[in-house]
């Protein structure tokens, strides 16, 4: 018997291949277990540089985005049965130890507390270090992965990757109007409008409802905000100055820290 479409797709989503994942399941237990078996891309923690231009071989001026990427600390290894998830916290940048508190100097490498001997006189099983100085940004990123605590992260795990996705945080620009912020026409210049040319009208409702819906748009802080842009192309790679070179813009500010990761867009 020749299965039919329906079950085709639920042989697809609820699959038992390299990456059964259903985007449906939203309690934490069926999310948690969703991700097993989910193969982490290729991820980095760096800082934007600038923009710039570079031309290809066929004399085309390319604007791109210069970012330090690497080298990265593994920190931590999440596993399934340990901590219900898997994934690979990254550490990027040392932070000197003088500006380093005992906890961000303990998440890294072992210091002698009575907690600590407590534990190992209980017989705890202690987590793993790295070894390596205090980080000043660190991320995790999901999946499963054989990278092992202590080892560095290069920006040569780019080589071959084609389009990144990179996620940071916006520039902030204070509390902005509608025409900032929402890109509103604002009001008639002249003819019936008295000093709110830059206003958002009104925002009110009849006597039924009698209130303003939720989600209305109007002024507000504006930046400031976890944003990701997504299927960027990757023009070059500098794997001896640890250097990503970005088509196109880049959310943040100059100096700023992001995350850079192989993009799951297709096409």
């Amino acid at each position: 018997m020749e299965a039919g479409p329906i079950t085709a797709l639920a042989s697809c989503r609820f699959g038992s291949g390299p990456v059964a994942w259903d985007p449906i399941r939203t309690s934490g237990e069926r999310r948690s277990n969703a991700v097993i078996g989910y193969i982490m891309l290729p991820s980095i923690l760096g800082r934007k540089v600038g923009m710039t231009q570079v031309y290809l071989e066929d004399g085309t001026a390319v604007p791109v985005t210069v970012i330090q990427a690497g080298p990265c600390n593994v920190l931590q290894v999440r596993s399934q049965d340990r901590d219900g998830y898997q994934a690979v916290q990254l550490g990027f940048e040392d932070k000197p130890r003088r500006l380093a508190s005992r906890a961000e100097r303990g998440h890294v490498a072992k210091l002698d507390s009575k907690r600590v001997k407590s534990q190992v006189a209980a017989g705890v099983e202690l987590l793993e270090k790295a070894g390596c100085e205090p980080q000043r940004f660190i991320r995790e990123f999901r999946g499963e992965t054989d990278l092992a605590v202590g080892t560095v992260v290069t920006a040569d795990q780019f080589a071959e990757v084609k389009r990144v996705d990179v996620t940071a945080t916006s520039k902030g620009r204070g509390f902005a109007g509608v025409m900032k912020r929402h890109n509103f026409s604002g009001q008639r210049a002249s003819h019936g409008v008295k000093k709110c040319h830059r206003h958002a009208g009104g925002t009110g409702m009849s006597a039924s409802p009698s209130r303003t819906f939720k989600g209305v748009r109007m002024a507000g802080q504006y930046g400031n905000a976890k944003t990701t842009t997504r299927n960027l192309e990757l023009v070059r790679v500098d794997a001896e100055n640890n250097l990503l070179l970005v088509r196109g813009a880049v959310p943040g500010p100059n100096g700023g820290f992001v995350s850079i990761r192989k993009t799951n867009m297709v096409g």
